[in-house]
């Protein structure tokens, strides 16, 4: 099994990264202020327009170490990668079922069946933990409308039904997601899935957990020897990383949704750790940032059982798991790409 290794994060938007030996360097002011070993890392995110020296990225992109640059806000601007891996049957395999509709549709339900059934379980799991503090039978009832939708979405023969499948229950799932934020309601409200730009707290975090998953799944899929950028359920289009965006949405209720209800719950964010811009823009300061991400590390660090393999897995490792599954799938050694099921 793949070593789960750490993500370097560089948090302020004035910091410059370099390479000396095997080791990246974090220069502040062209004075280093920090340093770790290249060998103890699987991924480098760095936030702001400062840069990183052509040496790091030809160290990083030889080692097969993710380098990812995103804006101070956590706007994904770019990613660096190595060799691509994998032999090139398997994308080739990838390329031609993407082109079918019929092998699309097979691969895409089952992305779309596990998105809902976690989603599903994040109900059903508030609705046992907090019965006392939560309408039940409001949650029973989303809940039993996302199982129906399972039988619909697992006997779908078609793309866009299966997109109104999908866009239905995530629509039932967030009528409700405002309901489990317990704690610091006065601030934390959830109105509604906004983006570009998020235009309140909740959604902030939303975004910029999805954007850190999605970052995990495209550097699980090229480890594995699959395009991040040719999906199934997501329509090719320049720049998008469709496959990593399918995987994402198996994983996104249970690693990002429940994360960032947790961080709220706990009290471990707080109001005033963000930031309203001129464009109505909510924001996290950079102290709001740093927590976050520590957090993210830790619950990365955490080991569950995955339901396929029967074995533990770090949570920080089941985007690798399924991108290997998935190409097992695509080489025919297994019957169907058997989808993340958490409960």
């Amino acid at each position: 099994m793949k070593k789960l290794l750490n993500t370097l994060y560089i948090t302020s938007p004035n910091r410059y990264l370099s390479l000396d030996g095997e080791n990246v360097v974090i220069l502040e002011k062209e004075q280093p202020i920090g340093r770790v070993p290249l060998h103890n890392l699987q991924s480098i995110v760095t936030f702001g327009y400062t840069g990183a020296s052509p040496a790091l990225m030809g160290a990083c992109a030889q080692r097969n170490i993710d380098l990812v640059f995103l804006s101070g806000n956590g706007r994904f601007l770019a990613r660096i990668v190595g060799e691509v891996y994998g032999n090139v049957t398997l994308r080739k395999e990838q390329f031609r079922r993407s082109d079918s509709d019929e092998a699309r549709i097979r691969i895409a339900r089952n992305c779309i069946m596990g998105k809902v059934y976690n989603a599903r379980w994040v109900l059903e799991r508030a609705a046992r933990d907090y019965a006392m503090r939560l309408d039940v039978e409001k949650f029973k009832s989303k809940s039993a409308f996302l199982k129906e939708s399972l039988t619909k979405i697992r006997n779908c023969e078609n793309a866009d039904t299966l997109r109104g499948l999908e866009g239905e229950a995530a629509s039932v799932y967030f009528s409700v997601f405002d309901d489990m934020i317990l704690q610091q309601k006065e601030y934390f409200k959830f109105e509604g899935r906004n983006r570009r730009p998020p235009t309140d707290a909740v959604n902030a975090m939303l975004s910029f957990a999805y954007i850190l998953l999605t970052s995990m799944c495209a550097n699980a899929l090229n480890t594995v020897g699959l395009d991040p950028y040719v999906g199934f359920f997501h329509t090719d289009r320049p720049g998008r990383k469709s496959l990593a965006l399918d995987m994402v949405e198996e994983l996104r209720s249970v690693m990002a949704d429940r994360f960032v209800l947790t961080l709220i719950n706990r009290k471990v964010v707080h109001q005033d750790g963000f930031l309203q811009k001129e464009n109505g823009a909510v924001v996290m300061d950079e102290e709001t940032r740093k927590i976050f991400l520590t957090h993210w590390q830790s619950k990365k660090q955490e080991t569950i059982k995955h339901p396929f393999l029967d074995e533990k897995v770090e949570w920080g490792m089941v985007p690798y798991v399924q991108a290997m599954l998935l190409a097992r799938y695509l080489r025919e050694d297994l019957d169907e790409y058997p989808p993340f099921f958490w409960k």
